[in-house]
C-alpha cells in the first residue's frame, strides 16, 4: 500500500478495489454495526468478515513490482546508498502515517465515550506511541492502535529486505552475472514453501516476501524484449507452492502477479485501452481511488469507529440503522481519505510546518533556522 500515487492505469485500478475491500472488511469484521446489520445480508458480510481482508495480498505484489521498478527495472540495483533510499521510504511511510496514528487515538477516545466495545483500542502510553513511529510496535508485541497498522511495518521490513538483497547481489556480482534476480527468487521460494506457512514469522519481511518478490519478479519477467520463458517459470513456483499447501493468500498473489506482468507486456499497465464513455469514467475513477487509496486506509478506522459509536447510541440493535451506518461509515472514510491525502499525505506536512513556522522570521533568521 504505497504512500504514492502509482500513476499505472493497471496498478491504480487494482489498489482502488482492494482498499475499498480491506475498508468493507473491517467494517464487517469489528462491530457493533455489522453485528446487528448481519441478519439482513449474513452472506455478504461473513464473506467481507472472512475473506475480503485477503486483498492486502494484492498490495504486497504491488509493492514489490514497484519496488523493483524504482530500485533496479534492469536487474541491477541503481543507487549508490542503499541506507538514504530505505530513510526517504520511511519518511514517506511514516510521515502522514504518525499524523493518523494522533486521529486514530483522538478518534478511539470519541467512540469510548459513547459505547464500550472490544474493537476500541485503550488509550496508548507513551512507549506504545513511540513505537508505533519507530514501526516496532509488532515486534514488541504491543497492542496496535489502529487497525491494519502491521501492514506498514511490514512494507518497511520488505523493502528493506529488497534493498539488502540487491546490494549483497551488486557486490557479489562484480566478477561475474547479477545475481540480484536469482537471489531475489530464492527469498520469495524459501517465503512461499516454507516461512509462509509458519504463522510464528509473520511479524517478519520473509513471511510476506513470498507476494512481495512475485511482485519483484514479475517486474522484471515482463521487461520489454524478454522471451515468456520467467513468467512461465514464475507461474510454476507459484503453482508449485500451491499444491504443497494451498492458501488463497498465495492464489491471489500469483494472480496479481501474473496479471500484472500480462499488463505490462501487453501495453495497457500505463493506459487503459479507450473505449466508450464506459471505459474513461472507470479509468478516472480508479485512478482518483487508488491514488488516495494509502490515505483512505490510514484514516478509515477511527472514522468507522466514531460512525459505529453514534448507531449504537442512537440505535442499538436495530438491523436497517446498522446497516445505514455502515454505508455511512464507508462513504465517510472515502471522504476522510480524500482530504487527508490533499492536506497530508500529498502536502507534506514536515515541510507546511517548518515553512508555517519559520514564515515570520526575517530572511537571514530563516537562512539559519533552514541550517
Amino acid at each position: 500500500m504505497g504512500p504514492r500515487p502509482s500513476r499505472l492505469a493497471c496498478v491504480d485500478a487494482l489498489k482502488a478495489v482492494s482498499s475499498q475491500l480491506i475498508v468493507l472488511h473491517h467494517l464487517a469484521f469489528y462491530g457493533p454495526m455489522s453485528d446487528a446489520a448481519q441478519a439482513l445480508a449474513p452472506g455478504l458480510i461473513g464473506w467481507l468478515s472472512d475473506y475480503a481482508r485477503i486483498a492486502v495480498q494484492v498490495f504486497l505484489v504491488i509493492s514489490g513490482f514497484l519496488a523493483a521498478r524504482s530500485l533496479a527495472p534492469g536487474g541491477v540495483l541503481t543507487l549508490q546508498s542503499p541506507l538514504a533510499a530505505l530513510w526517504r521510504r520511511y519518511q514517506k511511510l511514516v510521515v502522514p502515517y504518525a499524523v493518523a496514528i494522533v486521529v486514530a487515538i483522538a478518534g478511539a477516545a470519541i467512540a469510548r465515550t459513547w459505547m464500550h466495545h472490544d474493537s476500541i483500542p485503550a488509550a496508548p502510553q507513551l512507549a506504545q506511541f513511540v513505537a508505533h513511529l519507530l514501526l516496532l510496535h509488532n515486534i514488541l508485541d504491543m497492542d496496535a492502535l489502529s487497525a491494519g497498522v502491521w501492514y506498514i511495518a511490514i512494507d518497511l521490513q520488505l523493502f528493506a529486505l529488497l534493498v539488502l538483497t540487491l546490494w549483497l547481489a551488486r557486490g557479489l556480482s562484480r566478477r561475474m552475472v547479477s545475481l540480484a534476480v536469482p537471489l531475489v527468487a530464492l527469498l520469495a521460494v524459501a517465503s512461499l514453501f516454507w516461512f509462509n506457512r509458519d504463522a510464528r514469522w509473520d511479524i517478519w519481511a520473509i513471511y510476506f516476501f513470498g507476494a512481495y518478490g512475485l511482485g519483484a519478479l514479475a517486474f522484471w519477467a515482463s521487461n520489454p524484449g524478454r522471451s515468456l520463458a520467467p513468467l512461465l517459470a514464475l507461474a510454476a513456483i507459484g503453482l508449485a507452492a500451491l499444491a504443497v499447501d494451498f492458501r488463497l493468500r498465495i492464489a491471489v498473489a500469483l494472480a496479481t502477479a501474473l496479471l500484472l506482468a500480462l499488463s505490462r507486456r501487453g501495453g495497457w499497465m500505463e493506459h487503459w485501452p479507450t473505449g466508450g464513455t464506459a471505459a474513461r469514467a472507470f479509468a478516472r475513477l480508479s485512478a482518483r481511488f487508488g491514488a488516495i487509496s494509502y490515505s483512505v486506509f490510514l484514516v478509515h478506522f477511527p472514522v468507522c469507529l466514531v460512525v459505529n459509536a453514534v448507531i449504537v447510541h442512537v440505535a442499538p440493535g436495530q438491523p436497517w440503522w446498522n446497516a445505514l451506518g455502515m454505508v455511512l461509515a464507508w462513504t465517510a472514510s472515502n471522504l476522510a481519505g480524500a482530504l487527508f491525502h490533499r492536506y497530508v499525505e500529498a502536502a507534506d506536512p514536515v515541510r507546511t510546518v517548518l515553512a508555517w513556522l519559520t514564515a515570520g522570521l526575517p530572511q537571514r533568521g530563516r537562512e539559519r533556522a533552514g541550517g
